[in-house]
């Protein structure tokens, strides 16, 4: 195809949403001459990352989102692309009037498409996945790593320096950052008793762990700064979303459960250790050159469970010392 308009609805969450850039990338340079927009939750993220013309968030509530669907109409796009899986994304791009609805059979979406894909089997990586809806309007590409390019923002960098300096953190240190959230619930999340001795450890080596995490992570990371000694700083629920790749690329290291951030900073060329418990690394784990995964298989995982409902052994057997020694492995590649 030549051209035309397109509109790419983006997937759901921080980290499918990076694992959509080498496919939005490859969209973008097939079709140079095409109006592209990108519509998602996080699709305001990507700005200057040359990925698009317009950059929409996804609105949630039913009277904005109906208001939104009609404006999209009006653009009367040519191909729509859905990443999401949802039946409500395939029923959004029919009432965006695309000539074109290109995602995967699921959720009963066949009859809403135009081009449907069957899901595979066994599943790819998610990334694979992406790159595969866009083999079915003719376009390839071998890039399967996200790059996340941050351009020049003096003022933004002064907040990163004024943030870091208020949590302690002084220039020169190597960072190590210690996510503490994941998404999908508890069961993905290290203990925070974990979080609280690999911070003590670091400590000792002369490396600055920083907690980081949103506001739903305070509590464990009052836990966290309560056992560790000495206390870790920590910036949980004070930084902002257009601040987050900037605070992330400051970092020495990354250490996290599967969860956006990672992904992020693997994007950022900075070292990832991502910890695996109920969820599949083969098809969510941070790609990138200095990217490290611990997944100590236990047999009952994957489950993709939100809450443990045993001992939690997945997470609870990955060893404070193996992931000190994965952080020293991916900072060295």
């Amino acid at each position: 195809m030549d051209g035309g308009s397109i509109v790419v609805r983006a997937p759901n969450w921080l980290g499918d949403t990076v694992m959509a850039i080498p496919a939005l990338r490859a969209l973008r340079r097939a079709l140079p001459d095409a109006r592209i927009g990108v519509t998602g939750r996080w699709a305001p993220l990507l700005t200057g990352q040359g990925l698009a013309d317009l950059l929409l968030p996804y609105p949630s509530p039913p009277g904005e989102r109906r208001r939104f669907n009609r404006a999209l109409r009006a653009e009367r796009a040519d191909v729509a692309i859905l990443f999401p899986n949802s039946l409500e994304s395939a029923l959004a791009s029919r009432r965006w009037g695309a000539r074109r609805r290109v995602g995967f059979d699921t959720d009963a979406r066949a009859l809403l498409l135009t081009d449907a894909l069957p899901l595979p089997r066994p599943r790819r990586h998610q990334i694979d996945e992406y790159l595969m809806l866009l083999e079915l309007i003719g376009i390839r590409t071998e890039e399967r790593i996200p790059v996340w390019a941050l351009g020049d923002d003096p003022g933004a960098e002064r907040e990163v320096d004024a943030l870091l300096a208020d949590a302690g953190i002084m220039d020169g240190a190597p960072v190590v950052g210690l996510h503490l959230g994941a998404s999908l619930g508890p069961s993905k999340r290290w203990p925070a008793d974990s979080f609280a001795g690999l911070a003590a450890q670091l400590a000792k080596t002369e490396r600055a762990p920083l907690l980081l995490g949103s506001d739903a992570d305070r509590e464990t990371a009052t836990a966290v700064i309560a056992a560790a000694r000495p206390a870790p700083a920590s910036l949980v629920g004070r930084d902002r979303l257009a601040l987050l790749p900037r605070l992330v690329s400051r970092l020495s290291c990354l250490v996290s459960a599967d969860t956006g951030v990672a992904h992020l900073a693997a994007a950022l060329d900075v070292p990832t250790v991502t910890l695996f418990g109920p969820t599949d690394p083969r098809l969510t784990a941070p790609r990138g050159t200095r990217a490290r995964v611990i997944c100590p298989g236990a047999p009952c995982a994957p489950c993709f469970l939100a809450s443990c409902p045993i001992e939690h052994i997945c997470l609870r057997s990955i060893d404070v010392d193996l992931v000190e020694r994965e952080i020293g492995l991916a900072a060295a590649a």
